[in-house]
């Protein structure tokens, strides 16, 4: 993980713990990320998010995953794959969000 991805996990782990991560994100943004998750990543994800060229993205999957961990992999993508790094279009709050509902079963 090159030096300002750790820097960002850690950054992000903090927000956590303290309380301070944007718990509110405005109904019209999170249409807008479940417009992207639905279109974006289900590209490669499958637009019913049951896996394609990537894996599927349903909660099952996710049941062993640390929210900040999903978070960080939406952010930062998965190096040596095709998982690009998110993190230009999402905020760590926005990130945190949708993993968590990703955790949750979202289905777009």
């Amino acid at each position: 993980m090159p030096h300002n991805s750790l820097l960002a996990a850690l950054s992000l782990a903090a927000m956590v713990a303290s309380g301070t991560l944007p718990a509110d994100i405005a109904p019209a943004r999170q249409a807008e990320i479940i417009y992207l998750l639905k279109h974006d990543c289900g590209s490669c994800h499958g637009m019913r998010l049951e896996g394609g060229l990537g894996p599927a993205l349903v909660a099952d999957r996710f049941a062993d995953w640390e929210t900040n961990m999903l978070a960080m992999t939406i952010l930062y993508g998965r190096p040596g794959t095709p998982m690009p790094p998110w993190r230009p279009f999402l905020s760590d709050g926005e990130a945190h969000w949708l993993a968590t509902q990703l955790k949750q079963g979202v289905r777009p």
